[in-house]
């Protein structure tokens, strides 16, 4: 950590002071009432409470075929998106928790489950947060590079987990048009295109 982002951390903690947490619900997710003093920049003190829903960070890869400059993605069914009105079967890279592997391994574990593909060489990109007003999950994304023709196993997912995922293959091209089409509207994925798009020359 540079020396900015110390006096930033430095400075957060003396504005910040959690007074209480709770645990409301644990199921699939871990929801977190959480109760914190905040210090204002006129020095005023006020309380805020907020909920969090925690489930583990996560992993993210774009797996990329550089002869056919192409990329894997997997289509399977979101609850939240259902809940919302919106397309619930959604287009993403895979991607999955950590559960108590590193990053790394847990991405290599998540694209032979969802994919087929077998990966050793994963490069590591960048943190992100989806939406940290109400979610503790941090995202790791990587990029690997992959041959279309060898393909380890079927992918779908674990049955165990009720899974069922589906393995799509783009162009590159195609699968960043599918962002301004709205057919992919996932953050990791989109953000994972953008990066591609932007590095395609050393990809």
């Amino acid at each position: 950590m540079d020396r900015s982002l110390k006096m930033t951390a430095a400075g957060e903690a003396d504005r910040i002071r959690l007074v209480e947490k709770d645990t409301v619900w644990r199921g699939f997710v871990h929801m977190q009432k959480l109760v914190f003093d905040q210090r204002m920049p006129d020095g005023r003190t006020i309380r805020i409470v907020r909920e969090v829903h925690d489930h583990g960070s996560a992993a993210a890869i774009l797996l990329y075929d550089k002869k056919r400059d192409s990329v894997v993605m997997v289509r399977q069914f979101r609850p939240a998106a259902f809940v919302n009105g919106d397309q619930s079967f959604m287009i993403e890279v895979p991607a999955g928790l950590l559960d108590d592997d590193n990053a790394a391994d847990a991405i290599r574990r998540e694209a032979m489950e969802e994919s087929g593909y077998a990966v050793e060489k994963v490069d590591y990109l960048f943190d992100m947060y989806a939406s940290p007003g109400t979610l503790t999950e941090k995202v790791s994304l990587f990029v690997a590079h992959i041959d279309l023709d060898v393909q380890a196993g079927s992918g779908g997912g674990l049955e165990s987990e009720g899974e069922d995922i589906e393995v799509l293959t783009y162009g590159l091209d195609e699968a960043f048009a599918m962002i301004a089409s709205g057919e992919i509207t996932d953050s990791k994925t989109i953000i994972l295109l953008q990066w591609a798009m932007l590095n395609r020359t050393r990809l």
